[in-house]
C-alpha cells in the first residue's frame, strides 16, 4: 500500500473510531504474538480513549503470552452476542479464521474494520487497511495510533513490541524495515524494558516444548537435494506430552535455518481429521503463500499456512508436490 492510501485509510479508521463508542477488536483462531499483541495494543489505546472496548479471541490467550500487560482483558466469545457498534479485525486474512463464537460475539456490529498485513486478505471489510509492505500487524496498529495522536499506554507499547517482535523473528526477517526499527526505538524511548520482555518472550518455555521439539526431529524428513525439510507432529503426541496450541510455536524455524534448506514445512494433525500446514521460505523464488492459496490457505510469500482434510500422508504427499514443483520452477 502506498503512502497515500495508507493515509487515506487510516483517516477513514480515525472516522468510525470517533463516531463510535462501542468496540469489539478480534483476532484469529490459535493466536500468535502479533494477534493478541495488536488487540491488546489498540484495545488499551481505544480505552485511554474512554471507548467500551471488548478484546476476543476464539482460542483466548497462549500461555506464553499471559506475561503480557493487559492480556488479561482478552476473554474468548461470550454465548450472547456484545452489544457493540463496530467490529475490527486484526491480523486475520479470512473473516471465517476469527471462528464461529467471536463471529457471532461480533454480529450486532454496525461496521467492520479489516486491519491486517496478509497479501492474501480479500478485503473483507467495511474500511479494509491492509498492507503487506508491513512486517506485522503490530507495526500497522503502531503507525494508526501516531497517525491519529491516539493515547499510547504502557499495555500498547508493551503489545506493539511483542507483536511486531514475534512476527519478525525478533526483527530478524527481510520484512524489517528502518521504520520497524524507529518504532522500536520510539517505544524505548517511551520506557520498554527490551530486557525483561525479550526474556519474557522467549526465555521462558515449559519443559513439554523440549519434549515436543525432541518428539519432532525425530520425524524430521529432508529432501534428496536438501532443499526440503518437513516434520510432523501427531495427535498422539499432542496427547502424550499435553501440549498446548502455542507450544509449537517458532519451531519450525529451526528446520528453516538449516543449510541448503530453502523451504520448511510442518504438519499437524488436529481434531476433526483436520490437517494444519505452516510452511516457511527463505528464498523470494519460492513463494509458500502461491502454495498455500491451492489447498484454500493463504499468508505471505516466505510464510504460509493451511488448514486441509486428513489423513495427514494425503495432506504431507499433497502438499509437498506442489512444494517441490514450486522449487522446480525456481530453478
Amino acid at each position: 500500500m502506498d503512502k497515500k492510501n495508507l493515509h487515506k485509510c487510516i483517516a477513514e479508521v480515525g472516522e468510525v473510531i470517533a463516531d463510535h463508542e462501542r468496540f469489539v477488536i478480534m483476532s484469529h483462531v490459535r493466536p500468535d504474538g502479533d494477534a493478541i499483541g495488536s488487540q491488546v495494543a489498540f484495545g488499551f489505546s481505544l480505552m485511554a480513549m474512554g471507548k467500551t472496548v471488548f478484546l476476543v479471541n476464539e482460542d483466548g490467550v497462549p500461555e506464553s503470552l499471559e506475561f503480557l500487560k493487559g492480556a488479561g482483558a482478552v476473554s474468548t466469545p461470550p454465548i450472547e452476542p456484545l452489544d457493540i457498534e463496530v467490529a475490527i479485525a486484526l491480523d486475520t486474512a479470512t473473516k471465517p479464521r476469527l471462528g464461529d463464537g467471536a463471529l457471532h460475539a461480533a454480529s450486532k456490529a454496525k461496521v467492520w474494520l479489516n486491519i491486517d498485513h496478509h497479501i492474501s486478505n480479500p478485503a473483507y471489510g467495511d474500511i479494509n487497511l491492509i498492507d503487506a509492505t508491513k512486517p506485522a500487524t503490530g507495526q500497522i496498529v503502531y503507525e494508526i495510533i501516531k497517525a491519529l495522536d491516539y493515547p499510547l499506554p504502557e499495555e500498547t507499547r508493551d503489545a506493539i513490541y511483542v507483536a511486531v517482535s514475534t512476527d519478525t523473528g525478533s526483527f530478524q526477517y527481510g520484512s524489517t524495515t528502518a521504520e520497524t526499527y524507529d518504532m522500536g526505538a520510539d517505544l524505548i524511548r517511551r520506557g520498554l524494558d527490551v530486557g525483561k520482555i525479550n526474556a519474557d518472550t522467549y526465555d521462558n518455555h515449559p519443559y513439554r516444548r523440549l519434549e515436543l521439539m525432541r518428539a519432532l526431529l525425530n520425524s524430521l524428513e529432508i529432501s534428496e537435494d536438501g532443499r526440503l525439510a518437513h516434520w510432523e507432529l501427531l495427535g498422539k503426541t499432542c496427547e502424550e506430552l499435553s501440549l498446548q496450541p502455542d507450544d509449537s510455536e517458532g519451531l519450525i524455524d529451526l528446520i528453516r535455518g538449516v543449510k541448503g534448506v530453502l523451504v520448511a514445512a510442518f504438519f499437524e494433525e488436529l481434531e476433526g481429521g483436520k490437517i494444519r500446514v505452516s510452511m516457511r521460505s527463505k528464498d523470494k523464488g519460492v513463494n509458500v503463500c502461491d502454495v498455500a492459496t491451492q489447498f484454500g490457505g493463504g499468508g505471505h510469500a516466505l510464510a504460509a499456512g493451511i488448514r486441509m482434510a486428513g489423513p495427514i500422508a494425503d495432506a504431507k504427499n499433497k502438499v509437498l508436490a506442489a512444494l517441490e514443483s514450486t522449487l522446480g520452477q525456481a530453478n
